[in-house]
């Protein structure tokens, strides 16, 4: 299949034949559908088949369409022009210059759809405080446009312990700060209540720093755009334990489509830093009964960080 950039150029190409036969003005044709020829006569007033209008001198010239329809055929053959019935002009517009043309062409130009530049430079040394505040503006996905606050994360700047979630919810929203609804509150007496170590001792954050729609899960692209935050978090904090919170960030984090039931309580790698799946907090609060094995991983978290044990690698991707 033609790809829009090649179909760009062979637009072009013949709307350039046409301005070099003297064309200058194309009048869209709205009331008489499509031309039954592929072959058109332009003459000394410079009628073409009723479509085209401009000054020229008589030439010939052929059209074909860059993108056929499945019931148009084409033919390298000439054929001759149906009569049409009289219409009233349509109104002309101006043939574009060739820079004008491939400045609108896709991929050409700076595209809409294009992911922006990130706020800061991923190669500088920073603080999680002069991170926050680069990225505090940001629109780089569409999430930016509809948030009330940005959630970049919370807790001690110099953390051996990372939790990740996958997105803000709604309190957090409305709060800016990850973690703080029942969930949150959930997770706190995780922390403080099996670890032993204060929730302010700990560094929290999401995948995604702002909030999707109706709590749905994060997009490809929305992650992408995202995802290099969180790199550069990592990379200032330097924890040694990465504790993935729920099935999604699991998922994400640890490169595998494997049900969170059997990720649950296991060793990956992410970014070099052992990371822990376990379940999220808002499920314990569904599900109360799955608090004990949940306390058996924050207990391996506990055991690792009091140096009693090495953490496994687990899973591999």
């Amino acid at each position: 299949m033609t790809s829009r950039r090649e179909t760009a150029r062979t637009l072009l190409g013949h709307l350039n034949l046409i301005r070099s036969a003297g064309v200058r003005y194309i009048a869209m044709d709205c009331a008489g559908g499509a031309a039954s020829s592929t072959s058109v006569k332009l003459n000394g007033q410079g009628e073409l088949d009723g479509i085209f209008a401009g000054p020229g001198p008589s030439v010939a010239a052929t059209h074909h369409s860059a993108t056929p329809s499945a019931t148009q055929r084409t033919s390298d053959e000439a054929t001759t022009p149906v009569p049409r019935k009289k219409e009233m002009p349509a109104p002309a517009l101006s043939l574009p210059l060739q820079e004008e043309f491939m400045a609108a062409a896709p991929g050409t130009a700076p595209n809409q759809d294009a992911t922006p530049p990130l706020p800061f430079d991923p190669e500088e040394e920073m603080t999680l405080d002069a991170l926050a505040g680069a990225v505090e503006g940001c629109v780089r996905c569409q999430l930016g446009h509809g948030r009330t606050n940005i959630v970049f994360g919370v807790g001690n700047p110099k953390a051996d312990l990372l939790f990740v979630g996958e997105a803000p919810g709604r309190d957090e929203d409305a709060q800016g700060i990850p973690f703080v609804g029942r969930a949150g509150q959930m997770l706190t007496r995780m922390i403080e209540n099996v670890i032993k170590i204060p929730r302010s001792e700990v560094y929290i954050c999401n995948i995604l720093k702002c909030r999707p729609p109706g709590n749905r899960n994060p997009e490809p692209g929305e992650i992408a755009c995202c995802e290099p935050y969180l790199h550069k978090q990592i990379d200032i904090l330097r924890p040694r334990i990465i504790v993935a919170l729920g099935k999604f960030a699991a998922q994400w984090l640890l490169a595998t489509q494997t049900p969170i039931g059997k990720l649950r309580g296991k060793f990956g790698r992410y970014r070099g830093i052992p990371t822990l799946a376990t379940y999220h907090p808002a499920y314990l609060l569904r599900s109360p009964g799955q608090k004990r094995i949940v306390m058996d991983d924050l207990l391996r978290i506990k055991a690792i960080l009091e140096g009693e044990t090495e953490p496994p690698v687990e899973i591999y991707s």
